[in-house]
C-alpha cells in the first residue's frame, strides 16, 4: 500500500494533518509534526497536545491523514482506522520506538495513533492540471521564488 514514493513524501513532509469528526460530525484537522511509517500499510502519530483528536478517535475510528511537498506541490491523502496506543502500553512502547528515532524525546507523547491505512489519493497543486507544461523543476522554482526561499546546499564532504 505504501510504497516508496509515499514514504519519501511521508519522510520529507515537515507536517501532517489529521481530519477526525466528532460524535456531531463536525470536523476537527489538527497539525501533527511527529509522524512516520510503521511498515507498508500503518501511519503512526505522536499525540503531543491533541485532545480533540483523542476525543473524536474515541468516537469515531474514520480518519484522513494528508501530506505534501510544500515546494513541489504535490502529496497523499491517506484514509483509514485510527486506534490509539496509550504511554505504558506494549504497543505504544514498540511504535515509540521509531517516531523517537527520527524526532528525538524533546516533546512528551502520551499516545501513539496507530492508522491502518484503507484508502491513498494523490493530492497535486491545480497548477499541476491547468497547465500541463509545469514540470516538478519549475514548481519548485516558482515556489522559492514566492516565498523568497533557496534550496539548502548539500555537503559534498
Amino acid at each position: 500500500m505504501l510504497n516508496n514514493e509515499i514514504k519519501k513524501y511521508i519522510t520529507k513532509s515537515v507536517l501532517c494533518w489529521l481530519a477526525t469528526s466528532n460524535e456531531h460530525n463536525i470536523p476537527n484537522v489538527s497539525p501533527k509534526e511527529m509522524f512516520t511509517y510503521y511498515d507498508d500499510a500503518t501511519l503512526l502519530i505522536a499525540n503531543i497536545a491533541s485532545p480533540n483528536s483523542i476525543n473524536n478517535i474515541l468516537i469515531n475510528q474514520n480518519v484522513c491523514v494528508a501530506f505534501i511537498d510544500v515546494f513541489v506541490q504535490k502529496g497523499y491523502k491517506l484514509i483509514g482506522k485510527a486506534k490509539i496506543h496509550y504511554k505504558g502500553t506494549a504497543l505504544f512502547e514498540v511504535y515509540k520506538v521509531p517516531i523517537i528515532h527520527l524526532f528525538g524525546d524533546q516533546f512528551p507523547i502520551s499516545a501513539i495513533i496507530e492508522i491502518q491505512i484503507s484508502d491513498i489519493y494523490n493530492i497535486k497543486a491545480p497548477s499541476y492540471v491547468l497547465y500541463p507544461e509545469i514540470t516538478k523543476t519549475t514548481q519548485i522554482e516558482n515556489a522559492m521564488k514566492i516565498y523568497n526561499v533557496k534550496p539548502i546546499k548539500e555537503n559534498t564532504h
